[in-house]
């Protein structure tokens, strides 16, 4: 699986929702994600990939880790995983 295709799996599991009603343009506020959903999410995306997000579940905005889409969660994951092995 990709890191598209698991953090997808995620966002879902957490929305109640089919991988496949998730699309990379989604916003978790398009798939019903509420704030305890997300910091689910995140927790589950710190386990799957093994990193540390720099998220403020206080304070979405102020973090540099962006959760606007799927797509930027992916990118933002992906930087991390790069960062871990450099």
């Amino acid at each position: 699986m990709s890191v598209e295709d698991k953090i997808i799996a995620i966002v879902a599991e957490q929305a109640f929702l089919e991988p496949s009603d998730v699309s990379p343009s989604s916003t978790l506020e398009e798939l019903g994600v509420d704030s305890m959903a997300l910091v689910e999410c995140i927790f589950s995306i710190e386990e799957e990939f093994d990193i540390q997000v720099p998220f403020n579940a206080n304070d979405p905005k102020a973090s540099s880790f962006d959760i606007s889409s799927i797509k930027s969660i992916v990118t933002a994951v992906e930087d991390l995983i790069a960062a871990q092995k450099a």
